[in-house]
């Protein structure tokens, strides 16, 4: 059920870009999912492909790229690998103290439009280029 209100917010902001840029029709959107976010594909997809009827994002190409989990640890500064479930400490040198730095959002990236395609800048702005 998470997916239900992620995808009403992806949505949100691909509608609110394309209007921003004048843009009538959405072709293709691109979602960064991490993988620590516990969201399913498939479900994002199936809300994507409902909510948008009847909005200029109707019919667009959904693609979702999966970022993996990475985490550092605060004791050795290792960095490694993390997926579900999580591990309760470092795995180079056994520390509990550890800090999960990707993986854990949800990010929209470049939106087609008709006309062109629309790219997040540093601030997670939509713009042409």
């Amino acid at each position: 059920m998470h997916e239900l209100a992620i995808t009403r917010a992806i949505l949100s902001r691909v509608l609110e870009a394309a209007e921003a840029a004048g843009a009538r029709r959405v072709t293709a959107v691109e979602v960064t999912v991490g993988a620590l976010t516990g969201y399913v594909d498939d479900s994002i997809r199936f809300y994507f492909e409902r909510l948008s009827t009847g909005t200029p994002a109707e019919g667009a190409l959904l693609r979702i790229r999966r970022e993996p989990g990475e985490g550092r640890c605060r004791t050795c500064g290792g960095a490694f690998p993390v997926e579900p479930p999580l591990l309760p400490a470092c795995p180079l040198c056994g520390s509990p103290d550890i800090q999960i730095e990707g993986g854990n959002s949800c990010r929209v990236g470049r939106i087609e439009v008709e006309d062109g395609e629309l790219y997040p800048d540093g601030e997670g702005d939509l713009h042409r280029q």
